[in-house]
């Protein structure tokens, strides 16, 4: 059974077992939450799509742990004006593991 949810402005597919990067979530290190914004729910052939949510669908995950992602540099340069800018910028991420799906 898989389902299609909703955090951080983002979409993922996920079914139990996966592990993923979300935007930061406000959870301990061990908790569980409950991502309760389901886009769709399948198993095998059958597919229930919300409009936009599926009604009473939920997906159950533990957080691994919290982090942050890679340095993204950001330079911008206005040639023969002698003007640069330079900027770097590392997103928060939380760590999390999928163990049900129910809908």
């Amino acid at each position: 059974m898989y389902a299609v949810i909703r955090t951080g402005g983002k979409q993922y597919r996920v079914a139990a077992g996966d592990r993923l990067k979300v935007e930061k979530l406000p959870a301990d290190v061990g908790a569980e939450v409950v991502l309760d914004q389901v886009l769709a729910v399948g198993e095998g052939e059958g597919v229930k799509v919300g409009a936009p949510l599926v009604a009473g669908a939920t997906v159950k995950a533990k957080v691994l742990g919290h982090g942050r992602g890679e340095k993204v540099t950001i330079f911008k340069l206005r040639r023969r004006k002698h003007y640069k800018k330079s900027q770097g910028h590392r997103q928060s991420y939380t760590e999390i593991e999928i163990t049900g799906v129910s809908g």
